[in-house]
């Protein structure tokens, strides 16, 4: 675990607040927090950190220091078709624009480039690990590795042919064979990404559920997103989606259920039960009118509920500050309760709900001495942040994302005063333009 109160460290850091995201969530004031090896070996008052020596010191005035945000659920690439197809419901948007154009457009120069943008935003908004579920994973985590973000890349899994292969067998062919390439890198994980039940047969699912509990692999699959998609499967299996998959053996700790916007009682009971976790989209359903997600029900059922963005093509941005804020004023208005998603809790979703979805707890999403540092500061001086009363209700409720200065992951700095370290903006900007041209069809 390393020591509680280092005399040396190659990283201390003083801050106005220190936001650990902790067991009864307190807000640290005038502390410091010491970074050895990639590691956060010390959080103290300031005057006890002044006895350490630091090969580099970082004074933050009016800054929060807090874990880095956990983006739960995208598809990375996708932010080359942002604005493509807005303002249609999801199946007319999935099989009338999406999917054509994926059929036109995806190959491994796309991922690549579509993949690079959507790092570089979201560690801009103080995203330090995102889950992505898309075609030609292995291209995605080789940015992802150039990057140096963290990441859960779930390969993904239909019955019919897509870009990336001809069928399951192939998928999961190409998906072990990554997760083999990947098993000994502590900043990427893979796991199963079974695309959706009205995609994905039983036999496929089926071996879907061997193979992670085999392997200890986490599995993401969209999970009654719309009241459509319930209605069909009830005709087609006497089943609501939830029921078929527990009966299948794909419900488990290891199963991150993805948009969950249509849920009765007894389905939030079954995801109880088996102890998956439920990854929340707000703007994406609230976007494509999916529905609304019960998540302070889901809480109260002791289920534990993440957050994501969700693609680009359906945001239309990666923003997770933003994300958490119409997590929060949501799940208000669902509720019919002004206390539901109080403001650390939405916080909660952002950060260690997300590391506990993605089976990384033990090294990210709060920050503990022994946890890798996976870090953000966050300027709170601004007029549209005064005064400050409770830093946790301007990181939740005002426009914030744009005061991101700083992050580290794994003890590396990733931003320096708002400008990416391992990334080239300018490079990513002129071939995200050189991609609307050719989708377009521009000249």
């Amino acid at each position: 675990m390393g020591p509680a109160n280092p005399t040396k460290c190659d990283l201390l850091i003083f801050a106005r607040w220190i936001l650990p995201v902790s067991d009864g969530f307190p807000v640290l004031e005038n502390h410091a927090l010491a970074v050895s090896d990639g590691v956060i070996s010390g959080i103290m008052p300031a005057e006890e950190a002044r006895h350490i020596t630091a090969d580099e010191s970082l004074w933050l005035d009016e800054q929060v220091l807090m874990p880095g945000l956990i983006n739960a659920h995208g598809h990375g690439a996708m932010s080359l078709f942002r604005g493509l197809a807005d303002d249609y419901p999801l199946h007319e948007w999935l099989n009338e624009h999406i999917w054509p154009a994926e059929g036109q457009w995806v190959n491994e120069e796309f991922v690549r480039d579509g993949s690079a943008l959507a790092i570089a935003e979201m560690l801009r908004g103080g995203t330090t690990c995102f889950s992505d579920m898309y075609f030609f994973p292995e291209i995605c985590a080789d940015v992802v590795r150039r990057a140096g973000i963290r990441a859960q890349l779930a390969f993904p899994i239909f019955d019919f042919p897509c870009a990336w292969g001809s069928g399951p067998d192939d998928y999961f062919r190409k998906g072990l064979a990554l997760r083999d390439t990947y098993k000994h890198n502590d900043l990427i994980s893979i796991g199963f990404g079974p695309h959706a039940p009205y995609t994905v047969g039983d036999t496929a699912l089926s071996k879907t559920a061997v193979f992670a509990e085999e392997l200890d692999c986490t599995i993401q699959i969209h999970l009654h997103e719309t009241a459509q998609e319930i209605a069909d499967a009830v005709k087609q299996t006497g089943l609501r989606p939830i029921e078929r998959l527990a009966k299948l053996g794909l419900l488990g700790p290891r199963t991150q259920c993805v948009h969950l916007a249509n849920m009765s009682d007894n389905d939030i009971a079954v995801l109880a039960e088996h102890g998956s976790h439920a990854v929340h989209c707000p703007e994406s359903n609230l976007k494509l009118a999916s529905g609304f997600s019960p998540v302070e029900k889901m809480r109260q059922a002791g289920i534990n509920v993440a957050l994501g963005t969700d693609g680009a093509a359906s945001n239309n941005d990666l923003d997770m500050f933003g994300e958490l804020r119409t997590a929060a004023l949501l799940g208000k208005a669902v509720s019919g309760d002004a206390t539901a998603i109080p403001d650390y809790y939405a916080l909660e979703m952002a950060t260690i709900n997300g590391a506990r979805a993605l089976g990384i707890d033990h090294l990210t999403g709060s920050l503990e001495v022994g946890k890798q540092a996976d870090l953000i500061s966050i300027d709170l001086s601004d007029l549209a942040q005064q005064p400050v009363y409770r830093p946790t209700s301007q990181l939740v409720y005002s426009n914030i994302s744009h005061r991101v200065c700083h992050s580290w992951i794994k003890g590396r700095r990733m931003l320096d005063n708002g400008q990416l370290t391992t990334l080239d903006s300018q490079e990513i900007a002129d071939k995200a333009r050189h991609w609307r041209s050719k989708i377009s069809g521009e000249k």
